[in-house]
């Protein structure tokens, strides 16, 4: 092949096509579909992504430039994940490098970087100079004062350090010597290049080995002198521990307590030899993982587990919705499931929505497969997540476990992918590309005739819908069904409080009676308790009760959030953080106060109310550090807290013996919010937490407090009622068109000036109900038509600004076979065009989760 077709890492949208590049003779057994290269655009050097290859005469097409660099001897990407990337620029309409970049870890997302090496000498004059050192003197710069020295400094420090420095690094030895160096390029004195240089490589340490065979090694102790006993102590260890060899220098000097010169030593003498090494950054070095054997199958499970291993085994595409109440025994169906695959030489990808979920995953999974487990979530390093994906890559993990982006694990086998409660919002990423994990699994199996598995107690309504009806034509998965708990035990009593009958009888804590006895009651017993609040923080605003201000974001149009511990006012959008106000700001009022409930709130009120209590607070206050949610959550299973206080993150997933009460503090909480899903997610929240209680042998019970009990979201979550809850809510989504009677697009246009982004706004909409009605696409939805689109809007977005910047939003309801992501992709680069030189910004969300 002579051509590659490459996609460059310039994200702007003039250059979201393939480029045509030579391919130099030494590169071509190098270079694959899918290989990560440096390529020259324009007068830069940049990353790019081979997509394609040809043939073809390269002197028959005028301007071809090669490519200057392989970056890697194994390609990041597969062919498949090329194609999957193409499809995802497509379903998501985001460009192609975006979709390409997602794939990768973040240690692969290289820069270019300048390096600047010593050139010809300019003239004969120069060239009579020592050759140790090229440098200038004063009579080739008549131009600049005092020169001559300084540029003798400069090759002479660029000739030190091995011919050639990069920019960075000569700028900061000679920060005065810009223009000196500027006039050295143009002679050619010095010559700059560009190379990509990756933000994490390989980790490598020194590492000693055995120079000879452990037979001679011995024969020489012998002759040691007794000066040398320590020498002595280092080559017997070494040759006890011939079949570890190379250890780390480092752990052999702090177990022997030597120096590193004793070891010098012996290296000098030819017994040993130091050498570098690499290492793999293991985020779970040092952890035993206690085996587990299959458990044996319920007869529910095993009806499920066979229809799946049926398909494995025929090595056949299909997607299967695992419906199975909280406690039913989905872990152990995924975990046999795996294990089918694997036994075909195939590999897995399990995917889960929480970080919060991940020690527990990992724990399970590793216990069951080892070391051949390999797990992608943010909150490794970089470098650990390199390495981890790296694993993948080489072919030394058969199982991948992580957050929404290790569906894009370099497997080149993959047989089964599984999606852990598979109706979480945090499948969606909200930046660009705005893809969801679980459509891009269906897609991903599809292309290698692998199984998905979608697990859920709560099955999102599209995925519901779907498996009942069977009209879905690109995702309609079939139905399994598991309605009772593994271990046969019930699922726990709900009791909902109204709270505002508490408030009547004169109870003003946010505690109702009733959970504050059953609270109680479980401390005497010595049993666990998991409180639900789902915000974070001290408190929700601050407001002054003299004249009604309330502290905004300057920013943002939100109210800012009090954190009692920096004692401190934040915005969650922006992260603006300002002193939390003594007065009012406004008035100069002292009255003012502290409104709404968050988690520290709820933990100090819980010292007070039950003195000695141990509470772990889990938010995202507590969990930014490395390892945090794996330290919380060992210290509660280890019974060193009596209750687990936190937001959503200890809703789902979580298995505890000795829990036995779940309280929910607020549960309509999330009701108000403008957002046709609002019920869904009360639902599901409410049911996940439950089912964090009574789940081995000792029963459970949870209490819900509620100001709209009524709510039918919150009644049928009491009775654990999954399907009247369904045909309710799908009653309402009917009515007033929404999914999954149609799909979305929320279109949103952002601007710094009011006025230009309401006319462009305006101009959006016209344009494309002006386009969809010439391909008769525009029409109502109530129509029987397959293919319909409607369009909502423009109107203020929700939260109208964010970040100084004021929202608009669109929203475009569609169905049937029409190109209705094109379209609003087409006129949004129509308007961007028209509208450059204004800041306008636009954002095309594809079945979003959130309309905030």
């Amino acid at each position: 092949m002579d051509i590659a077709k490459v996609i460059v890492d310039v994200p702007v949208r003039s250059t979201d096509r393939p480029f045509d590049y030579s391919i130099p003779q030494p590169l071509r057994v190098w270079i694959e579909v899918g290989s990560r290269v440096a390529v020259p655009f324009g007068h830069r050097t940049v990353q790019g992504f081979v997509i394609a290859l040809e043939s073809g005469d390269v002197r028959e097409i005028p301007g071809l430039k090669p490519i200057q660099e392989v970056l890697d001897l194994i390609p990041p990407l597969s062919p498949e994940l090329i194609d999957l990337a193409e499809w995802m620029s497509q379903r998501y309409a985001c460009r192609r490098i975006s979709a390409l970049q997602a794939m990768l870890p973040t240690a692969l997302k290289g820069k270019a970087e300048r390096f600047i090496s010593l050139g010809d000498p300019v003239n004969d004059q120069a060239a009579d100079h020592s050759a140790d050192s090229i440098f200038l003197d004063e009579e080739l710069f008549p131009m600049f004062p005092d020169t001559g020295r300084e540029e003798r400094d400069i090759t002479d420090f660029i000739s030190r350090s091995g011919g050639e420095v990069s920019m960075k690094q000569l700028t900061r030895t000679f920060p005065e010597a810009a223009e000196s160096v500027k006039f050295m390029l143009r002679r050619g004195v010095l010559v700059e290049s560009q190379t990509i240089k990756d933000k994490m490589g390989k980790k490598k340490l020194k590492a000693v080995n055995l120079a000879v065979g452990a037979d001679s090694a011995r024969e020489a102790l012998s002759s040691f002198p007794a000066r040398s006993a320590r020498q002595k102590e280092v080559l017997s260890f070494l040759i006890e521990m011939e079949a570890m060899l190379p250890l780390p220098l480092k752990e052999v000097l702090a177990m022997l307590q030597v120096t590193a010169g004793t070891v010098k030593s012996l290296e000098e003498k030819g017994y040993i030899e130091i050498s570098e090494i690499e290492v793999y950054r293991d985020p779970y070095r040092g952890r035993d993982f206690k085996p587990t054997e299959p458990l044996l199958l319920t007869e529910e499970q095993e009806v499920v587990y066979t229809r799946i291993a049926r398909t494995v085994d025929e090595l056949r595409h299909e997607v299967f919705l695992l419906h199975g109440v909280t406690g039913s025994g989905k872990t152990e169906i995924y975990l046999q499931s795996i294990q089918r695959c694997m036994d075909q030489g195939r590999q897995a990808v399990v995917l889960v929505p929480e970080i919060s979920l991940t020690p527990q995953m990992v724990e399970r999974f590793k216990g069951r497969f080892g070391s051949g487990v390999a797990v992608m979530h943010s909150r490794l390093s970089v470098g650990e997540r390199y390495d981890e994906w790296r694993k993948i890559r080489e072919g030394k993990a058969t199982v991948a476990v992580g957050a929404r982006s290790a569906i894009f694990a370099p497997f080149t086998n993959l047989g089964l992918i599984i999606v852990d409660e598979e109706h979480e919002g945090s499948y969606k990423q909200e930046e660009n590309p705005k893809y969801h994990a679980r459509d891009v699994a269906v897609r991903r199996a599809e292309q290698g005739d692998a199984v998905v598995i979608l697990g859920s107690a709560t099955p999102s309504l599209e995925s519901y819908y779907a498996a009942r009806t069977q009209s879905d034509i690109h995702f309609s998965p079939v139905l399994l069904e598991m309605p009772s708990r593994a271990l046969g035990n019930e699922l726990p009593k709900v009791q909902v409080v109204d709270m505002r009958e508490e408030l009547k009888e004169g109870n003003r804590s946010m505690f109702s009676r009733l959970l504050h006895s059953s609270l109680a009651a479980r401390l005497t017993r010595g049993e666990q308790t998991v409180l639900l609040l789902n915000r974070r923080g001290f408190s929700t605003f601050v407001m002054c009760r003299s004249c009604g201000y309330v502290a905004g974001c300057p920013e943002c149009d939100i109210s800012l959030t009090y954190h009692s511990r920096s004692d401190n006012l934040r915005c969650h959008y922006c992260g603006h953080a300002e002193p939390s106000p003594k007065e009012c700001p406004e008035c100069a009022s002292e009255h003012i106060r502290f409104f709404g409930t968050g988690t520290q709130r709820v933990e100090e009120e819980l010292g007070k109310l039950f003195p000695g209590i141990r509470v772990i607070r889990m938010d995202v206050d507590t969990t930014t550090e490395k390892g945090s949610h794996e330290k919380l959550l060992g210290q509660f299973r280890d019974k060193k807290a009596d209750v687990l206080l936190g937001t959503q993150m200890v809703a789902k997933g979580l298995d505890f013996p000795d829990v036995t009460l779940v309280g929910v503090i607020t549960a309509d909480s999330a009701l108000n919010l403008p957002d046709f899903r609002a019920a869904e997610k009360t639902f599901q929240l409410l049911t996940q937490v439950a089912g964090r209680a009574g789940r081995h042998q000792l029963p459970g019970e949870v209490v819900v407090q509620s100001y709209t009990p009524e709510h039918y979201s919150i009644i049928h979550a009491s009775g654990h009622d999954y399907t009247s809850f369904m045909l309710e809510e799908l009653n309402h989504r009917r009515g007033l068109h929404y999914p999954p009677y149609c799909r979305l697009i929320l279109v949103t246009l952002s601007h710094e000036q009011l006025p230009v982004l309401l006319r462009l706004s305006e101009n959006y909409a016209l344009n494309l109900q002006g386009k969809a009605r010439q391909r008769r696409w525009y029409g109502s939805l109530d129509k029987q038509s397959s293919d319909a689109l409607e369009l909502l809007g423009p109107v203020a977005s929700p939260m109208p600004r964010l970040k100084g910047r004021y929202r608009f939003q669109c929203i475009i309801k569609w169905r049937g076979s029409i190109n209705a992501i094109g379209l609003a992709r087409e006129i949004a680069e129509e308007l961007e065009d028209s509208a450059r030189d204004t800041g306008l910004q636009i954002s095309i969300d594809v079945d979003p989760q959130m309309l905030m």
